[in-house]
């Protein structure tokens, strides 16, 4: 006996050339020839269908969303708008990932976002994503190609390949169908013979132009003869499909005078619910066929013995109402020393005539200083909200704040304090601020 290694997968850093027996060949094929000129779309389509399944799908959401959006340039804030519905996190990840790739360039003189030359490339590949499923889906997307190709004058020999390994494996499985004289199969198989033969037809005079327009290309004009020929074939299996159908239709017994068919009596047996019921006059006891393998009883008993059974002691009811307690909801609060602050601007504001010892002007320190460094670090943060007209349109203590009928001046000199946190302050004074629309006092003598 011998041990059998397990297969390992090849390093990453592993060259393509590496993994082929002979290394030449990796240059002769036309595919991987092919291949090794579009590395950076290839490189760009495992980047956006890498990693978990979720993330792949939003990854390919947002690019196509961005191929096909109108605006050519999109902002930070237009591209939030667009992708309003996805969450905060997975979105930044999406769009650095189309950003590592190359897909999506942004631009510092614009301060803008928008899509490279190669991201038009993957969008191309991508588009046939964006298509309503069909039935016949692997045939009309490359018949379309190639006659699309053909109309612009930029058809390939690798288009013409892919379409004639189709239609080949359409030939076989066609034929197969015929060969296995199945009533049931034909009918199956007849809707999409017909599509396959309706398309084929459509795409002929594409492929007559191609051999036509392709006399100095040998390998393209080869490659259109081939398709030819499967078309011929296709068009020729038509009369074979016609004689299976007829030949199935001979074998058909007629009932009597009333014009049943034996294949309308199995239509009908196939589609009766229940047919241990015809036989309900003919026995004492109906015959009910089941026909079930010795696993699935086996799954059966286990699944009916391993369940979770209703408890027959235990009313089935609702429960009993109950008292709901009372709740708390923690909504955001801005720091205390905000409310004190436009309280000292409102007595300030309205002094109070009984206090004989009121200051004449309000220094800096008087607003600022509160027992705590921290306290009047803050405070000296809020200063430049005094008077801020866009702040003075909000409805919050913030807007209170800035809607304070005073206003400072600083200067560049430091003054010392008597605080116990606080050595020296910027020199500032606090002057009556007018009220909006109000203009100067004049006077007349």
């Amino acid at each position: 006996m011998h041990e059998v290694t397990p297969a390992t997968e090849p390093a990453e850093s592993a060259r393509f050339e590496d993994l082929f027996r002979d290394p030449a060949f990796a240059q002769d094929s036309p595919i991987a020839f092919a291949l090794g000129h579009k590395v950076d779309v290839v490189e760009a389509l495992r980047g956006l269908f890498g990693g978990p399944p979720a993330l792949a799908r939003l990854r390919l959401w947002c690019f196509l969303t961005l191929a096909t959006h109108p605006q050519n340039r999109l902002a930070r804030e237009d591209l939030n708008q667009l992708f309003h519905a996805v969450l905060p996190e997975p979105l930044e990840t999406a769009l650095k990932r189309l950003r590592e790739l190359g897909l999506l360039v942004w631009d510092a003189t614009a301060l803008d976002y928008h899509l490279s030359p190669l991201a038009h490339q993957v969008q191309a590949l991508l588009a046939p994503l964006t298509s309503p499923p069909q039935a016949d889906d692997e045939l009309s997307g490359l018949l379309a190609q190639v006659a699309g190709a053909q109309q612009l004058g930029v058809v390939d020999a690798s288009r013409l390949q892919h379409l004639h390994a189709q239609l080949a494996r359409l030939h076989d499985e066609f034929a197969d169908a015929i060969a296995s004289g199945s009533e049931t199969r034909l009918r199956l198989a007849q809707p999409r013979f017909d599509r396959a033969l309706a398309l084929v037809d459509r795409a002929g005079q594409a492929l007559s132009a191609i051999i036509g327009d392709q006399q100095d290309n040998a390998r393209l004009e080869k490659a259109a003869r081939a398709l030819g020929q499967d078309q011929a074939r296709l068009l020729s299996m038509a009369s074979q499909f016609t004689r299976a159908l007829q030949q199935a239709d001979r074998q058909r017994v007629t009932l009597g005078s009333t014009g049943l068919t034996s294949s309308d009596v199995r239509h009908w047996l196939q589609n009766h619910p229940a047919l241990h019921t015809l036989m309900a006059d003919a026995l004492s006891v109906g015959v009910r066929p089941v026909f079930v393998s010795q696993h699935d009883l086996v799954d059966v008993a286990e699944g009916e013995l391993e369940r979770d059974r209703p408890d027959p002691e235990r009313s089935s009811g609702l429960p009993p109402p109950v008292q709901a307690g009372d709740g708390s909801l923690d909504i955001l609060s801005l720091p205390p020393e905000l409310g004190h602050l436009i309280k000292l601007f409102g007595r300030w504001d309205q002094p109070d005539p009984a206090a004989a010892d009121a200051p004449l002007e309000h220094t800096l320190a008087d607003a600022v200083l509160n027992r705590r460094f921290a306290h009047a670090a803050y405070r000296m943060q809020l200063m430049p909200l005094l008077g801020d007209r866009q702040a003075g349109e909000l409805k919050s203590q913030t807007g209170e704040l800035a809607r304070a009928p005073w206003s400072l001046t600083l200067s560049p000199n430091l003054v010392p304090v008597d605080d116990l946190e606080v050595a020296l302050i910027s020199d500032g004074r606090f002057h009556p601020r007018p009220a909006p629309g109000a203009g100067p006092k004049t006077s007349h003598e």
